[in-house]
């Protein structure tokens, strides 16, 4: 694949069942080298109220299907997408500029999201409650349903565009919600193609409506008003903080990234971890939320684990994104990759290595390995989202796990023993929402349970998790 193959195309927002162009038109460019990929409108306040009625109108008629009508109304949207997924992947591609390898395997993760979402709408259900349990239940039978609770505002980051909104999409849609979707004004041609699928899939007009453009603009006029009930967000910190006190007594689920650590003890198995480090680190240059950043490494193996990893890492290859011998490209922006190499120098002014990488061109970084990374330099405290991880030397397990549970972040870390016991000890010490034991905390199933606690956020993903979220519980007792 080269850059003679992109067509840009036109993309047009869905509000109800009308293809809705407003504003000025903008364009969409690859990340790597500003080849222009798409044109899309961004929407203004007009546009953004057209769609919260329409996304009213389309919570009753989603509400009114049964959940096998949602779950093969799912099924046939992972079906058109496997159908379509060279299309969605070249999409992925250039809105990205992750490697085409890597929007291949988002595609076909997106299925797999869909395919839960179908499953979690069949298995949606309440229970019966033993109501003589008590004196005064005495004659009385009950039990609970759960039942829609309308229209979704879902805000979603330009990482994994396609993946990470049927994160939200799929869940809602099996239980019976209307969405609205709010992709990353950078990465909004998977999200748009998405509506024309889920219209060909058959949902209901109004069932998934889509608005580009700012979220700074659109994001207030969404996440206020009365008719939404939910607001599901991905992205960073402050907006998640600024969504949380605006939202009320609403339904909220926040996922606000980390800076995720793996802990390698001398009886680790460094044959299958080394890879593993390299992929966790620098997939999608590291724009990943739960990206490995720190690597706290025993100072027993210390020695012999660094020199393995940084001679993996640098035989990654760095080249344009729609090559398939790629595996490093660029960062979403140009000042984002400037901004992880000003953390780089400043880690190197306060005394850090780089053992390799570190360089920069244009709006691509070299993966970047450093060493006596203080911890309150920003490599190690804040999130980095770029191809960079620290590697620290610890004595004694308890140590590193400190150092990991004082991060404001708890999203996912890893712990490779090959005791068992001590694995699990420490997955019960480590303050996170999910532990990895003989893996990097990059790995992500997409129908595990997933979110964090602290400053990574509130709720969990996962369609089986998500959907009682979005649902409401309700008791029907009788005598």
């Amino acid at each position: 694949m080269t850059t003679a193959t992109i067509e840009k195309k036109e993309f047009p927002m869905l509000i109800g069942d009308e293809w809705v162009r407003s504003g000025a038109p903008r364009t969409v460019q690859l990340p790597y080298d500003g080849t222009p990929v798409g044109e899309v409108y961004d929407a203004d306040a007009a546009t953004a109220e057209r769609a919260l009625a329409a996304a009213e109108s389309g919570a009753v008629a989603m509400a009114r299907l049964t959940q096998y009508e949602r779950a093969e109304l799912l099924e046939r949207m992972r079906n058109l997408l496997a159908r379509d997924a060279a299309e969605f992947a070249q999409l992925v591609c250039c809105e990205t500029g992750k490697p085409i390898r890597e929007a291949r395997l988002e595609v076909e993760r997106s299925q797999q999201t869909l395919l839960a979402s179908a499953d979690a709408a069949r298995r949606l259900r309440g229970e019966v409650v033993p109501m003589e349990a008590a004196p005064i239940g005495k004659g009385r039978w009950a039990m609970t349903v759960r039942e829609p609770i309308g229209v979704i505002v879902a805000i979603t980051p330009f990482n994994f565009p396609l993946n990470l909104a049927l994160h939200k999409v799929g869940p809602a849609l099996a239980a019976g919600n209307s969405v609205i979707h709010k992709p990353a004004t950078s990465t909004p041609l998977s999200g748009l193609r998405l509506a024309h699928l889920i219209q060909e899939a058959g949902a209901p007009a109004g069932a998934y409506n889509v608005l580009t453009g700012s979220g700074g603009k659109l994001g207030p006029l969404l996440i206020t008003d009365p008719r939404v009930a939910m607001i599901t967000f991905t992205g960073s910190v402050p907006v998640g903080e600024e969504i949380r006190a605006q939202t009320g007594l609403r339904r909220v689920t926040l996922e606000l990234g980390s800076n995720s650590s793996v802990i390698l003890e001398p009886d680790c198995d460094l044959d299958m971890l080394i890879p593993r480090c390299v992929v966790g680190s620098f997939s999608h240059s590291g724009q990943v939320c739960i990206s490995v950043q720190n690597i706290h490494v025993h100072e027993s193996i210390e020695k012999t684990f660094t020199e393995r990893f940084v001679a993996a890492t640098r035989k990654l290859k760095i080249g344009h994104p729609f090559e398939d011998t790629t595996e490093i490209s660029s960062l979403i922006t140009l000042g984002e990759a400037k901004r992880v190499e000003e953390w780089i120098d400043h880690a190197r002014s306060g005394g850090a290595k780089v053992l390799t990488g570190g360089k920069r061109k244009n709006s691509t970084l070299e993966p970047t390995i450093l060493t006596n990374v203080a911890p309150d330099m920003e490599l190690c405290c804040r999130e980095a989202f770029g191809p960079v991880v620290a590697v620290h030397t610890y004595k004694n397990l308890p140590e590193a796990i400190k150092a990991i549970n004082a991060s404001d972040y708890g999203l996912q870390a890893g712990i490779c023993t090959r005791d068992i016991a001590k694995a699990f000890d420490t997955a019960r010490q480590l303050h996170v929402g999910g532990v990895m034991i003989n893996d990097v905390p990059a790995y992500r199933a997409d129908h595990m349970p997933y979110g964090g606690v602290k400053k990574s956020g509130i709720g969990r993903e996962g369609p089986q998790f998500v959907i009682e979220e979005m649902t409401e519980l309700k008791l029907v007792c009788w005598r």
